[in-house]
């Protein structure tokens, strides 16, 4: 989705974000903006303190900026004696640098293929689905081969990334914790239209479960915008795992591989402070960021779906 890069750019990140109906629809298409500006009043001042909480800005650029120059030379050290050649650019949905943009810039410095990549793991319409539209809207301008790969849920490689940070966070506490997965949330009515996210969310979960013995639980945070989204929430979920006498709990950000509002605000600052008024102690899980195991999952992506294509 991208971040805002300073506290002015709050304003217009979230108009950006508010304004895509395929992410939240707000009333018929010509309400869609004026709704969107309701909500932003409203939300404006509480959303702008949360990012001056976590350093004025969302490091969601600088991350994603740091995971691409490691894909870009792990791919480009797999292929040091062929002809093959990788450059890894990053495009974000609704804030700088945005999709077209790195479109055109991969454009002007010659590059003949390109394969999208999304970096959420779970298949939405919300999230996925918008950017591969939008990507699309830049390239087919551009008379290029190109392709999306647009979900990775299951990757053998992604899982064991997953799975070596849960091992990490478990062994911070004396006793084994309950895992509770924390996944970004998601309007209702996508899911009730078919839409895959629920199932590949759960899909993630079956594989960690074969690799690692755990209680759990599954919570779903950030809701936004007046309309029903997926439950149970995160926040209902401390209360109840607190009400059955849980005391030491990890959470595991499922549904994010980079640090940004939703782990170092929601999860890191309200649920902590939240669970320690329950009497519970709330430890996150590492979030995935530049771990080799995680770039070394991205790398395998790309190489398969490049052969796949024919393109090495």
């Amino acid at each position: 989705m991208g971040g805002p890069d300073s506290l002015d750019s709050v304003e217009p990140f979230l108009r950006n974000l508010f304004s895509d109906r395929d992410i939240i629809k707000l009333g018929p298409s010509f309400l869609q903006k004026p709704i969107a500006s309701l909500i932003i009043r409203k939300r404006l001042e509480s959303v702008i303190e949360a990012y001056s909480l976590i350093g004025g800005k969302s490091p969601l650029l600088d991350i994603t900026n740091a995971q691409a120059k490691a894909l870009e030379n792990l791919l480009n050290s797999k292929f040091e004696i062929r002809n093959s050649k990788f450059r890894v650019y990053v495009g974000m949905r609704y804030w700088r640098p945005f999709i077209e943009e790195a479109v055109d810039h991969a454009m002007r410095d010659g590059i003949s293929r390109i394969l999208a990549l999304s970096l959420y793991p779970h298949y939405s319409i919300a999230t996925t689905g918008s950017s591969v539209k939008k990507f699309e809207e830049a390239i087919k301008k551009y008379h290029v081969d190109y392709f999306s790969a647009i979900s990775w849920f299951n990757h053998p490689l992604y899982i064991n990334a997953l799975v070596e940070n849960i091992q990490k966070g478990i062994k911070t506490f004396d006793k084994k914790p309950v895992v509770l997965f924390s996944a970004h949330s998601l309007p209702k009515k996508f899911v009730d239209k078919g839409d895959p996210y629920v199932n590949e969310i759960k899909g993630t979960i079956d594989a960690i479960l074969r690799k690692v013995d755990i209680e759990w639980h599954l919570s779903y945070q950030s809701k936004t915008g007046p309309v029903k989204w997926l439950e149970p929430t995160t926040e209902e979920v401390l209360h109840e795992l607190a009400k059955k006498g849980v005391k030491d709990l990890l959470a595991v950000p499922i549904s994010f591989v980079s640090d940004h509002i939703e782990t170092l605000y929601e999860i890191d600052m309200l649920y902590k402070n939240m669970a320690r008024g329950l009497g519970m102690n709330l430890k996150r899980m590492e979030s995935l960021n530049t771990s080799p195991k995680f770039i070394e999952a991205l790398s395998d992506i790309v190489i398969k779906n490049a052969k796949d294509l024919g393109w090495i």
